[in-house]
């Protein structure tokens, strides 16, 4: 019996030692067969496409790849660019809108006027006190007015009333502008210098803003 075991036991060890070195294919493939070369070669996706490139030639080719953006398109114009964009075959995956909401901004502000004489009439009174002014014909809820100063904050715009209340000035108030349109720009971040040159080919007057290297912060 031990004996029998015994042989048994050599018998598998040849057959693994055997199947293991490959001489028992293609009936029992070997371990690993499918890793082995050429086997590992040919299940490639399509080896023959593979090309090396010199480090030069990959430093040139990434340095090919910039980013460009047109803009700002109105919200009208944003659907025009688009649609010039798919026209001339430029894949949706290659570019993205973004949108960019302007600050508001504060006046300085002297109005509204009943006429045009009232509005003269204050105007000469900031001359002879030596204060500049802009006159406002718009939005309609301001003009016509007379806009002292102009602010990226309330607090801004508070600070200079006062320093005109100090010239003299006791008939203006701080007003908020109406916030500006949102603006909407096309961007292709990472765009080759194929898709750069289809881009440039794409301007005025077929949309109204050309494809230029992208701003840090438009």
């Amino acid at each position: 019996m031990l004996r029998t075991l015994v042989v048994l036991l050599l018998l598998a060890n040849l057959l693994f030692f055997a199947w293991a070195h490959g001489w028992l294919a293609p009936a029992l493939p070997p371990p690993h067969h499918g890793e082995r070369e050429p086997e590992r070669l040919a299940a490639q996706l399509r080896p023959a496409s593979i090309k090396l490139i010199t480090p030069q030639a990959a430093s040139a080719a990434a340095a090919s790849v910039a980013c460009v953006e047109a803009g700002p398109f109105s919200d009208a114009d944003v659907g025009v660019a688009e649609a010039a964009l798919l026209g001339a075959g430029v894949p949706t995956a290659a570019w993205a809108r973004r949108e960019v909401q302007l600050p508001a901004s504060w006046l300085v502000y002297m109005g509204r006027f009943g006429d045009a004489a009232a509005q003269r009439t204050k105007a000469d009174e900031l001359r002879r006190l030596k204060i500049s002014f802009d006159e406002l014909r718009a939005p309609a809820e301001l003009a016509p007015g007379l806009a002292l100063s102009r602010h990226d904050s309330r607090e801004a715009a508070d600070a200079a009333l006062a320093q005109f209340g100090q010239r003299g000035v006791h008939t203006a108030k701080v007003v908020a502008l109406p916030p500006p349109p949102l603006q909407h720009w096309l961007r292709a971040a990472r765009a080759d210098a194929d898709l750069q040159a289809r881009l440039a080919a794409i301007g005025p007057p077929t949309i109204t803003a050309a494809f230029v290297p992208c701003a840090k912060s438009p």
